[in-house]
């Protein structure tokens, strides 16, 4: 069983930290702001340079929740002071990727582009260069959103076991199929 719950969150210097009476963790730092809501049957101590995630019984459903609240915090602790990326990779003859400001434009094969409007927390870059696949990277302060994010558009054109068509993350494995063998 996981103790990651009981393991204390050092706080980075520069990144600033509020618990409110009602059980929600705030936390700022140089890459944006972001706040949690905490179950009551945990208690967020806030000491010298960490944090302290305690629980008020050995329940399976308090344990669970113990060690879901201290990745949470421990995400968002991480989100504002270093960010997070994800890239993704168009596998497939004649996609392409564009982006106007928060406004992406995907050619996936289908009779009409796809246009897709990305929240503003999330940054949005496309690369293509010739001879390689088309790279849309995503970066934020937010782990749940960017992997929202990420997983919406890798929705659009999942990749498929044959010959590997898609939309996947930039060094994902996508396991292959072996087709219809011919007739003698």
């Amino acid at each position: 069983m996981s103790r990651i719950g009981l393991a204390p969150i050092e706080v980075p210097a520069g990144i600033e930290i509020t618990i409110s009476d009602k059980n929600v963790v705030s936390v700022k730092g140089p890459k944006g702001e972001l706040h949690q809501n905490v179950d009551s049957n945990i208690t967020v101590k806030k000491e010298e340079n960490s944090i302290v995630l305690e629980r008020h019984s050995e329940q399976k459903d308090h344990k669970a929740k113990h060690g879901l609240y201290r990745s949470l915090i421990f995400n968002m602790i991480e989100g504002v002071n270093n960010g997070y990326k994800k890239d993704l990779e168009l596998v497939g003859v004649g996609y392409r990727a564009s982006n106007k400001g928060q406004i992406l434009e995907l050619s996936l094969g289908f009779s009409h582009p796809i246009v897709l409007e990305i929240a503003p927390e999330v940054k949005v870059s496309t690369a293509s260069e010739r001879g390689k696949n088309p790279i849309i990277t995503l970066e934020s302060f937010d782990k749940q959103l960017i992997g929202q994010v990420a997983a919406k558009i890798k929705s659009m054109r999942k990749p498929e076991p044959y010959k590997g068509k898609g939309i996947r993350f930039v060094g994902e494995y996508i396991r292959r199929k072996a087709g219809k063998s011919a007739a003698k």
